[in-house]
């Protein structure tokens, strides 16, 4: 079967296609990037008081966009989505700064028993907590947590929908707290 340009269609003509729309992607991005991104900045700095913290949170946006370039429904509404996905990047990070903030105090306190054999008995009751939490709230919570990853990045690890993630999150969370009697 021929394609559009007389070309036989095969292995080579889909790659050369996909070569191709990985390019429109990217000058798609760039392009958007160069016009908006001083805005976006802007944007995220005001909502999160940091300018290191907003242009993270900018840039964090637009290599999503980028990943996710092929399934946008409409190209056209791309500023749409950048703008959006800063604003949840804004939200997730005041949502970390109160889990940080509610659980300083607590850190920051000697622990109750010294040495470092009780540091190791904490590890371990903890590793123990861990391993009895189903398979994908340990998952979870170990990418979230000891990773550092995002939402976003935990679903594409797991292929499973940010939605999970969140409710496998908090489901572990509160099991972790109920075994180590936190909760």
């Amino acid at each position: 079967m021929a394609g559009i340009s007389g070309e036989a269609d095969g292995p080579g003509r889909r790659a050369g296609l996909a070569r191709e729309d990985r390019g429109d992607a990217a000058v798609a991005v760039t392009d958007l990037f160069r016009a908006h991104h001083l805005e976006l900045v802007r944007l995220a700095l005001v909502m999160v008081g940091d300018l290191a913290t907003a242009e993270d949170v900018v840039q964090d946006a637009f290599e999503r966009l980028h990943r996710g370039w092929h399934g946008l429904r409409q190209p056209s509404s791309s500023l749409a989505y950048v703008r959006a996905s800063v604003l949840n990047g804004c939200r997730s990070v005041h949502r970390r700064a109160a889990v940080a903030r509610k659980h300083a105090p607590r850190l920051a306190e000697p622990p109750s028993r010294s040495g470092p054999d009780a540091a190791a008995d904490d590890r371990g009751e903890l590793a123990g907590a861990l391993r009895r939490l189903p398979r994908r709230q340990r998952e979870v919570l170990v990418l979230r947590y000891y990773l550092d990853l995002d939402v976003a990045e935990i679903a594409d690890t797991l292929r499973i929908a940010p939605s999970s993630v969140r409710a496998a999150n908090t489901r572990g969370l509160a099991a972790l707290a109920r075994a180590l009697g936190e909760g």
